[in-house]
């Protein structure tokens, strides 16, 4: 395995690439700027409530199993990189006098967020317009690029690319959005409604999950944001899926820390991206002309 850092991601390759299947994980980063923990409001668990902590850990042995593994070093908190570039809140931002009709940046969620879990405000003020125009520069625009770049490379290598957008969710939000009786899904994979990936590959990821004993669901509560949004294009055999896992599973979500079972768990997940990857075949790469 071959390892890439910058200040903005890490990219783990394996030493050849056997599989279509590509990882990230934009929301896992936990580098916090200094100048930003001085400022921000919440006390540092409060500011990791949005953060998809260990998420990275979960998916780490995806190289050893032939698909490359992209990870976001700087936290969710400080910027978004599920969200598009010009999710701009005027709410935190200065200099900008007219939000999108975007309900992810109403509610304090846009690319610089405003707010972490619980809608509790993460600055006194505003942000510079150039503060978040160096953020987006110097973080947003290297991950993605990274991440296009992979797409296009495996598509071409391979015929088509799928994308595995990993994330975790709150246990809480799960309950919220399960009705009285019902049992809550474990794993929540969201695919636009099928306009970010094929059947196929929902049914073979959705299989994968649920041979490992996970009970999952489709697209509710999560249907997926930014980055199924702008890479899922099946007509062009790229699929995204992002795929939510309820924090409760693996770890303590107020001290922020792994549960006793964790090892066990990512064993399970590993299980899990060794089925999918076997389920989606050895993707051997289209011959050169």
């Amino acid at each position: 395995m071959s390892t890439h850092e910058t200040e903005a991601y890490v990219l783990c390759r394996p030493e050849r690439q056997t599989s279509n299947v590509i990882f990230a994980s934009p929301h896992s980063g936990r580098d916090y700027p200094v100048d930003f923990l001085a400022r921000a409001l919440p006390d540092h668990l409060a500011i990791r409530s949005s953060e998809d902590a260990f998420v990275d850990r979960l998916f780490d042995m995806a190289p050893a199993l032939g698909a490359p593994l992209l990870l976001a070093r700087l936290p969710r908190a400080y910027i978004d990189l599920n969200r598009a570039a010009d999710e701009l809140d005027p709410a935190v931002i200065e200099g900008i006098t007219r939000a999108p009709h975007n309900p992810r940046v109403s509610s304090g969620l846009g690319v610089i967020p405003r707010v972490v879990a619980g809608g509790r405000a993460i600055y006194r003020g505003k942000l510079s317009l150039a503060e978040a125009e160096a953020r987006i520069r110097q973080h947003w625009h290297p991950y993605h690029a990274a991440l296009g770049g992979l797409v296009e490379e495996t598509r071409e290598t391979f015929g088509e690319a799928v994308l595995i957008d990993c994330h975790s969710m709150p246990h809480e939000a799960i309950e919220a959005h399960t009705r009285l009786g019902q049992p809550r899904p474990q794993v929540v994979l969201g695919d636009r409604f099928g306009a970010a990936a094929g059947r196929e590959v929902m049914d073979r990821l959705e299989a994968a999950f649920a041979s490992a004993g996970l009970r999952v669901a489709r697209n509710a509560p999560f249907a997926g944001a930014y980055v199924t949004q702008a890479y899922g294009r099946p007509s062009r055999g790229v699929h995204a899926v992002q795929v939510e896992i309820d924090r409760a599973l693996y770890m303590d979500e107020a001290l922020v820390r792994p549960l006793p079972g964790f090892a066990a768990f990512r064993e399970t997940i590993g299980g899990v991206v060794a089925g999918f990857l076997d389920e989606a075949g050895s993707g051997q790469a289209l011959a050169a002309e």
